[in-house]
């Protein structure tokens, strides 16, 4: 049998007190951290001169639950199939861009996409840009909210005499906000189903 190198050690066997007092020493750290918090975080300081104001208290994103949606839907009613939240304009108070159409029996109702923002007083939801009209005709789908830009691809139609079940043209498009309209990009050309 070979010798160990390492010399024995003094407290190899713990007792009850190093466990109570492991667990009285985790218990007070934890205890500490849920009073101590860190204050906000401000990513510039303000310009010499200018008076620093505290930035707004986190703002919900605007619902979607009670908003009139700019869509005849006649005695159906409109449903938010698609939903995403971000800051696209930059301002520090999220919007939400909604893909609604009218909820129909039978067929592929045409999709419409509305970016909803709040008031500077967090009041009520409201619609304040289309993105896509449902006159249009077009179904989205892979939508996305992503570095200040939204994206989809749009299922239309190269004709009036393509069947509403059938989309026969497929468009990538990406709206970004460019400082006083939504501005609309196709990525690619658009090609056929």
């Amino acid at each position: 049998m070979q010798q160990s190198a390492v010399p024995e050690l003094a407290l190899t066997h713990t007792r009850p007190i190093h466990w109570v007092a492991t667990a009285t020493a985790v218990a007070g750290v934890i205890a500490l951290t849920s009073v101590v918090q860190p204050g906000s975080a401000t990513a510039a300081q303000p310009a010499t001169g200018t008076e620093a104001t505290s930035a707004p208290a986190a703002m919900a994103p605007p619902g979607t639950t009670g908003v009139h949606f700019p869509l005849q839907c006649g005695p159906v009613k409109a449903v938010v199939v698609k939903k995403a939240t971000g800051d696209l304009d930059g301002d520090g108070r999220p919007e939400t861009v909604a893909v609604v159409h009218c909820d129909a029996a039978m067929g592929t109702p045409p999709d419409g996409v509305y970016v909803l923002t709040r008031g500077k007083d967090g009041g009520t939801a409201r619609v304040v840009a289309t993105l896509v009209d449902p006159k249009d005709r077009l179904t989205v789908t892979e939508f996305a909210l992503r570095a200040r830009a939204v994206s989809a691809t749009l299922l239309g139609y190269s004709t009036a005499d393509v069947p509403s079940c059938c989309p026969d043209v497929k468009t990538p498009a990406k709206w970004q906000w460019n400082g006083s309209a939504f501005v609309r990009s196709s990525p690619a050309a658009a090609h056929s189903v």
